[in-house]
């Protein structure tokens, strides 16, 4: 299978359990789904100059936020994955190991701490929030899920390969 396709699903596969992990935390522990409408409205605020919020919430709706936004969460998970072959090689998808799946899965949460949050008016790692702590904690889970994704994603590439 081409590198390039398996990057794809390996992205698409770690996201996608990532998104499952914040759908089952909500019945278990109270915790609400990500929302990725903000996530649109930022990227959307970008394309008119504006990078920087003092609170995304405020901020004008942007037409297609919420799609926008999933496009881009996805599109992330992608780039990630690109990120651990092109860091790990393509010997790491001959051979997945789950320590570099998940230093970039644990690593990735430097984007939404130093990038998007900020950004966003958040603040750097959730500062500017009502429960800064518990926000960081729920982020460490949720990347370590994705880390624990991009894993479980080449073992399938891998066990569909072996078939």
């Amino acid at each position: 299978m081409n590198n390039l396709l398996i990057i794809v699903f390996i992205g698409i596969g770690a996201t996608t359990l990532m998104d499952l992990w914040g759908i089952l935390r909500q019945p278990l522990f109270g915790i609400p789904k990500a929302s990725y409408g903000m996530l649109g409205r930022w990227t959307g605020h970008m394309a008119q100059g504006k990078f920087r919020h003092n609170s995304i919430g405020s901020a004008a709706p942007v037409k297609g936020e919420q799609g926008l936004g999933w496009l881009i969460h996805y599109l992330t998970g992608i780039a990630f994955a690109a990120l651990l072959i092109a860091i790990w090689g393509e010997s790491w998808l001959q051979a997945p190991r789950i320590g570099p799946a998940m230093i970039i899965g644990i690593g990735s949460i430097a984007a939404p701490f130093l990038i998007m949050q900020p950004a966003m008016g958040a603040g750097i790692a959730a500062s500017r929030t009502p429960s800064p702590n518990a926000a960081r904690l729920q982020s460490l889970i949720t990347h370590a899920v994705f880390g624990l994704g991009l894993y479980a994603s080449a073992m399938l590439v891998q066990f569909f390969n072996a078939v």
